[in-house]
């Protein structure tokens, strides 16, 4: 997969909420009830990475995680960043409306 131009990232960008680009990644906060509900949503996202065979960096601030994708082996974005932050953003939707994740 090749990496992204900053033109096709803005454009792939759009089709997102709130994840934003900087540094040649894509990052974005999630915001939950407490820790333990933080730990469920990273529980679900290490699954989704696994999977995906595509893991991402993970910062937990107690009921904040902060994920950050990028392709490391091409240094920047790819199809595969953007990928994954759509099947992450689904896990968020689905524990926010009662979904997959138990806490």
């Amino acid at each position: 997969m090749c990496k992204l131009s900053e033109e096709q990232v803005t454009l792939y960008l759009g089709k997102l909420q709130q994840w934003k680009y900087e540094n040649n990644s894509i990052t974005k906060k999630f915001k939950h009830g407490d820790f333990k509900e933080s730990i469920a949503f990273i529980n679900a996202v290490a699954d989704l990475a696994e999977k995906a065979n595509h893991h991402p960096d993970l910062l937990i601030q107690y009921d904040q995680v902060t994920i950050t994708l990028s392709t490391h082996d091409k240094h920047g974005v790819t199809g595969k960043d953007f990928s994954l932050a759509q099947e992450i953003d689904g896990v968020y939707r689905s524990a926010a409306t009662g979904g997959i994740l138990s806490y």
